[in-house]
């Protein structure tokens, strides 16, 4: 492979029949991506468990490159968890997540992987971004305290994916999301993000018949929520339509408090009780919207409303709950 400025993609349909490895494919957006390439008609999907193949072990994670050889890649594999985890396990966040990215990403451009897919998340972005938070906003502040290890990762993979873009010439992207939700989310009270833990902490005090539901903070921040479904859409959306160095925004382009998603997982799952807040915990980032103006001009926008999205997901978390991890 020789050095090369420029970067050649023209946006078109991938090939259903070529092999296509869904790093993370267990998880929240790797199964949801999963199931939105099956049904769209995909059929040669690759996806190894943690067991099968340990991505932070290099050499297996070559060796399984070579075997496969993959067309497409999408790597949503990553070591993510909410506040508590981030705040009390930073190292596991960062080398765990740095150590995935680089041997997929390595193996990757060693195998000739024509069209890749980079997952981060919003947590890229500095702690008082000027809201919505535009792409270019990245490194120009402080990060967020309580998740600045993760945060760091992530970024170096959104830099690893432009700078093979400008050695190799390879088409390969990143795209953000905002926060996400839905089947198949972490509903553990120690590694869970802010909705999962709210919907496990509101249907819990329901069924009990507790008259009070404590959660941490003052409520105030306000945040966006995607439903993991439309992620896996937008995923597949910018495979075939986008290209460019600039990782991509994906959310919904609206917000709301933490106080008013509470009150409505409260009023899904049936809780009659009251809410108090903590405000001797932190609140994390005062608000993260994210401009998803790019992610328009590239032709999609987000089609599952939050209710009818938390319903289903209370509906899964129901059907699923004794199966759950911990």
């Amino acid at each position: 492979m020789t050095a090369t400025d420029s970067v050649e993609f023209t946006a078109r349909e991938l090939d259903r029949h070529a092999p296509f490895y869904v790093a993370g494919h267990r998880g929240l957006v790797g199964s949801a991506i999963w199931r939105k390439l099956e049904a769209e008609g995909f059929d040669n999907l690759v996806g190894r468990t943690s067991s099968e193949l340990d991505l932070k072990d290099r050499s297996a994670v070559f060796d399984f490159f070579r075997e496969t050889k993959p067309t497409n890649v999408v790597l949503a594999a990553a070591k993510v968890g909410g506040i508590l985890a981030n705040s009390t396990y930073p190292v596991d966040f960062l080398s765990e997540n740095m150590q995935i990215q680089v041997n997929v990403l390595d193996a990757a451009l060693e195998a000739g992987v024509d069209r890749l897919l980079f997952l981060g998340s919003s947590c890229i972005y500095p702690k008082f971004a000027e809201q919505p938070i535009r792409e270019d906003s990245l490194l120009t502040g402080h990060l967020e305290e309580t998740n600045d290890a993760y945060a760091i990762a992530k970024i170096a993979g959104i830099l690893q994916i432009q700078a093979v873009r400008r050695q190799y010439g390879k088409p390969w992207i990143s795209a953000m999301p905002t926060n996400l939700y839905g089947p198949g989310d972490n509903f553990s009270p120690k590694g869970s993000h802010v909705l999962p833990a709210l919907i496990r902490r509101y249907d819990e005090a329901a069924k009990s018949g507790a008259e009070v539901v404590t959660n941490w903070g003052t409520g105030t921040p306000r945040r966006e929520f995607l439903h993991v479904d439309d992620m896996a859409a937008a995923c597949l959306h910018l495979m075939e339509h986008y290209d460019g160095p600039a990782q991509v925004n994906v959310g919904t382009g609206t917000d709301v408090t933490i106080k008013e998603i509470a009150e409505t997982i409260g009023q899904v799952v049936g809780f009659e009780g009251r809410t108090e807040w903590d405000t001797t915990k932190p609140d994390g980032t005062p608000q993260k919207l994210l401009d998803v103006s790019k992610l328009a001009d590239a032709g999609w926008t987000s089609k599952i409303d939050l209710e009818s999205g938390l319903r289903s997901t209370v509906e899964w978390y129901r059907t699923h709950v004794d199966s759950i991890r911990e």
